[in-house]
């Protein structure tokens, strides 16, 4: 090409240029000639002064636009246009690139309610089972196809962290990262909240550690959502929670907030106006204005469904629905302890109350975490002879040592108190407490600790004798129960047990093997692990699942663990905390529970705590 054969608006291509080139303006500059040019593609600008050696280099085959591109990217770069657009079109796009089977409250839940709001702030409160992280994962993919959502942050308690990680990334094809401290140990002088943008967290790690806490509250969200989101009410606002106050600075620095629980309630309602303010402010800024909202049986940020009115898609041939989930019966099984039990209850009981006299002498902090001890050895007693005699075991232990040392005992109990939230703790955080409180005394006076260390002595001899007779009246009414029940007839049969203890749990899965059954357990003190990898909780719930009749658990399998494999529970511990019934039936009366659930608690008649 020569000079002269440049005009504007020409298409000139060559080894110079990396795209076909529109001429803008040419410039002669004595024999060389400076262009002025557009790139097609990109839009980039060209301005190189080219010698007549460099012009013969280049070529217009065309005035106007060449259509010879790779075709294969020219398809796939109007698909991708195309599906950017796609939710202006069909309303529930987000299902069609999920790996999920929604059902029809899923669907009103995120498209009926959650996108109708142009600030998502949200209380989700269905009942356990319903399946919250299917319609957390589907509000997620719809808000990052309209390019609402880049930023997501997922908050939970530790225990279901993994199961989050892995149900988005199998389900919806999205990759998230779990920051706990390690990472921020290897990121030094970095901040990992800053530097990932889809990330889970745990609520009581977020919450306690000062480092964790200060470095995610200089982050910005665009997406939070808190699972269990119970975990972060607070008894009232002067007693705010290290949860609550993190869900306080969250709601301050995301633009969309979504809490699920299934329990969000505790019977309080100004309690639950102030759980409800970490959603905004002003809405239920009174429990007046709630109560209105329960009168019009409508309330914004809220929606609550239980699983009786939860119904599949209508039958395309007759139109009808049918339930969701099967029925779920709870008895209470009522059961007496014998005389020589009752002897020993008795005789703990004149303990307790002696010790807790002592102990409201005491208006300190100290004196009311001795009077709950105190009332914890009664608890445990309730739960199984096991379990109180080991406490009382650590307890003896522990004031022989303050005998031989009381100066040491004056120096290590100067910061030991209760937690406020001390029953939200998961199980193995209570038994650290625990664990603590129970080296608690009324006095140090030699005299007097002498004799409660031979009250503790005889106690667990009676306790002891107890055991070894096996007439505990609360083992053999299990056995009794589960033999009524058929399991030791039916091997594919599977039973649940759940108990507040530790030392209960080891009791019972002793016996329970002795008695010829399978068994498994899952506790606060077990990682997360997989399923390669025992003396874990995944492998614990697998093993459920696969071989073992049956799993005995603490509350660390309350929350976050399926076994719709197993239609049997026995509630062998009634906790304190009413929540934590309903958290473990949805263990077992859940999506996918084919069979008809049976829930038995265990009562004993003839104590206070019964």
């Amino acid at each position: 090409m020569q000079a002269d054969q440049l005009r504007q608006n020409m298409i000139i291509r060559g080894p110079l240029f990396s795209e076909a080139v529109q001429v803008m303006t040419v410039i002669p500059m004595g024999e060389s000639v400076q262009i002025f040019g557009k790139g097609l593609i990109s839009g980039r600008a060209y301005t190189p002064i080219l010698s007549s050696e460099q012009l013969a280099t280049l070529e217009s085959p065309l005035d106007h636009v060449p259509f010879d591109g790779d075709a294969t990217k020219y398809r796939l770069g109007i698909e991708a246009l195309r599906l950017g657009l796609a939710y202006e079109y069909d309303p529930y796009f987000a299902l069609s690139i999920a790996r999920v089977d929604p059902l029809p409250h899923q669907l009103e839940a995120v498209y009926d309610y959650f996108l109708a709001q142009p600030r998502i702030r949200f209380l989700l409160a269905d009942d356990p089972g319903a399946g919250k992280t299917i319609m957390a994962g589907l509000l997620l993919k719809e808000l990052k196809i309209r390019g609402i959502v880049k930023r997501t942050l997922i908050v939970t308690p530790a225990n279901l962290q993994f199961q989050w990680q892995r149900e988005m990334k199998d389900k919806f094809r999205e990759n998230f990262e779990i920051v706990r401290g390690e990472v921020l140990r290897t990121n030094y002088g970095i901040n990992p909240w800053q530097e990932k943008h889809q990330v889970i967290t745990s609520v009581a790690w977020a919450s306690r550690i000062e480092d964790a806490r200060e470095s995610l509250l200089r982050s910005h969200w665009d997406l939070v959502i808190v699972d269990e989101a119970h975990h972060m009410s607070a008894a009232s606002a002067d007693k705010k929670t290290f949860a609550y106050q993190l869900g306080e600075a969250l709601s301050e620095i995301t633009d969309h907030y979504l809490l699920m629980t299934a329990t969000p309630h505790k019977g309080d309602p100004a309690q639950f106006c102030l759980f409800l303010r970490l959603l905004d402010q002003d809405v239920y800024g009174d429990v007046k204005s709630l109560e209105e909202a329960m009168r019009r049986n409508s309330a914004p940020f809220y929606l609550r469904r239980t699983k009786e009115s939860l119904v599949t898609f209508p039958d395309p041939e007759t139109g009808l629905t049918k339930k969701i989930f099967t029925n779920r019966e709870v008895r209470t099984i009522d059961f007496q302890i014998t005389d020589i039990e009752f002897d020993f209850y008795t005789q703990l009981t004149n303990y307790v109350e002696d010790q807790s006299m002592k102990a409201s002498l005491d208006s300190s902090a100290r004196g009311r975490a001795l009077g709950f001890t105190m009332a914890m050895l009664q608890r445990r007693f309730a739960s199984s002879l096991c379990a109180v005699r080991r406490s009382l075991e650590r307890m003896r232990d522990r004031r022989q040592k303050i005998l031989a040392d009381p100066e040491a005992y004056r120096q290590a109990q100067l910061e030991k108190e209760l937690p406020d939230n001390y029953d939200e703790l998961p199980d193995n955080e209570q038994q650290v407490v625990m664990d603590k409180l129970e080296g608690l005394v009324a006095s140090i006076d030699p005299a007097l600790l002498r004799d409660e260390i031979q009250a503790l002595t005889d106690l667990i001899t009676t306790a002891s004798l107890l055991e070894q007779r096996e007439v505990e009246s609360k083992l053999l009414k299990l056995k009794s129960e589960i033999t009524e029940r058929g399991l030791f007839h039916d091997p594919k049969m599977k039973l649940l047990i759940f108990t507040e203890h530790k030392d209960t749990l080891d009791y019972l899965v002793k016996k329970v093997r002795e008695w010829g059954l399978s068994v498994t357990a899952i506790h606060g003190g077990m990682n997360i692990g997989d399923r390669d990898t025992p003396n874990t909780r995944i492998y614990a719930e697998h093993e459920f699942w696969q071989e073992c009749q049956v799993m005995v658990a603490t509350e660390a399998a309350g929350e976050g663990i399926n076994l719709q494999c197993c239609w049997l529970m026995i509630n062998y511990d009634i906790p304190w905390n009413p929540v934590r019934l309903e958290q473990r039936m949805g263990r077992i009366h859940r999506y996918g529970q084919e069979k008809d659930c049976l829930v038995l608690n265990f009562v004993s008649t003839k104590t206070r705590e019964g």
